[in-house]
């Protein structure tokens, strides 16, 4: 069957499917936001790999970020392809991986002061970090929040005092997820009290992700005042490693759906997957915006969309439609660049889906990566 698009973009119907489509126009909307903050107040924006590493649109984006923060010596070493400085930041580090980590990174942050006093001997030509933990927390769900009681990441204010910090040269902060400059004021005035007394040594403070800069309604003149009010009280260099704000709302998701199920409501089964491709809908939870659809009573064909694994909670949401859903039919699921690719499995065998670009010049979309049997396998033993 020809696939129909359920109000999606007709020229979906020409891609393999499931597959993300990264739109080249809306990520330089992106970065034009992060290169005017950055002319403006003289911070350095990173990339955060761990929310969006598509190497195919590395060229473009090294044009404006300074540079990568990674989270694993595999991120380093995609980093140092990126060029630019590359940061490193692990709850914890591999003894047998830490030299080659440090020949990567510029600066290596640490989230104890126990892994620093282990590895500091061995850190050469680098700038050394320290996570710290203000014990204020704004993200309101508990998987999310870096701050939830009993964290394991970032030192405290009474761990710092107990302890000389001689030798680490910049502290990092990262505590939100998708949240606005308000929670940022809110935190940074935690920190402020909390470690004033270290502020004004360091070199560099680094203000983590979590920062919906590029969103609609997110108070950049605040952000700013925040960013210039830091970097002059306490002299030093400020630095965000967004990476949803890079990518946010850069990609869909291109999905067919496979059979219709009548339940209560129907449910119609996808080639995709909320567990294995957009995991974050079953962590966040979140619903997920899917072109030309509407919230449950809006349109008069509802469906309750399903991923084809075996989980039983595979389920993305209810969603209702002009016309009835029928096998072959393509659903478009928006917003799907950042912390999908990324987070990928390959559950019940499932494939990965493909991976296309659409030129901000022409508009024509070329597909860039696809996956198949060998990718599974080779995951396996």
């Amino acid at each position: 069957m020809t696939p129909r698009d359920a109000g999606a973009d007709a020229a979906w119907a020409d891609l393999p499917s499931p597959c993300y489509v990264i739109d080249e126009a809306a990520l330089e909307r992106n970065l034009a936001v992060i290169e005017r903050l950055q002319e403006e107040t003289g911070a350095r924006v990173l990339l955060a790999l761990k929310g969006f590493a598509a190497w195919a649109l590395f060229p473009r984006m090294r044009r404006v970020l300074r540079g990568v923060a990674a989270s694993s010596l595999n991120e380093a070493r995609l980093g140092r392809e990126f060029g630019g400085e590359v940061h490193v930041c692990a709850p914890a580090y591999r003894d047998d991986e830490f030299d080659e980590l440090v020949k990567l990174c510029d600066h290596v942050t640490f989230n104890s002061l126990g892994q620093w006093h282990r590895f500091r001997e061995r850190l050469t030509d680098v700038q050394t970090g320290l996570r710290i933990n203000p014990k204020h927390s704004e993200v309101r769900v508990a998987l999310y929040d870096p701050c939830a009681p009993s964290s394991r990441l970032g030192v405290t204010s009474a761990e710092c005092a107990a302890q000389s910090l001689d030798g680490i040269e910049g502290m990092h902060l990262h505590t939100l997820c998708g949240l606005g400059a308000d929670a940022l004021e809110r935190t940074l005035d935690v920190t402020e009290r909390r470690f004033g007394r270290w502020l004004g040594r360091l070199r560099w403070v680094n203000l983590g992700g979590g920062h919906r800069l590029t969103a609609p309604g997110y108070d950049l003149a605040r952000l700013t005042s925040l960013i210039e009010r830091w970097r002059c009280r306490f002299d030093v260099d400020i630095l965000l490693e967004p990476g949803e704000a890079v990518a946010f709302e850069c990609g869909v998701l291109v999905t067919t759906v496979l059979d219709v199920v009548h339940r209560d409501p129907d449910v119609a089964i996808l080639d995709t997957s909320a567990s294995a491709h957009m995991p974050d809908v079953l962590e966040m939870p979140y619903r997920p915006p899917v072109t030309g659809s509407g919230e449950p009573g809006e349109k008069p064909h509802l469906y309750r969309l399903a991923g084809v694994t075996c989980l039983a909670g595979d389920v993305i949401g209810d969603y209702a439609f002009d016309e009835p859903l029928r096998p072959g039919d393509r659903v478009v699921f928006e917003d799907m660049a950042h912390y999908t690719m990324v987070k990928n499995t390959t559950f019940n065998g499932v494939g990965l889906p493909a991976i296309a670009v659409r030129d901000a010049a022409t508009g024509a979309t070329r597909v860039v990566r696809q996956f198949g049997y060998e990718d599974y396998r080779g995951r396996l033993s």
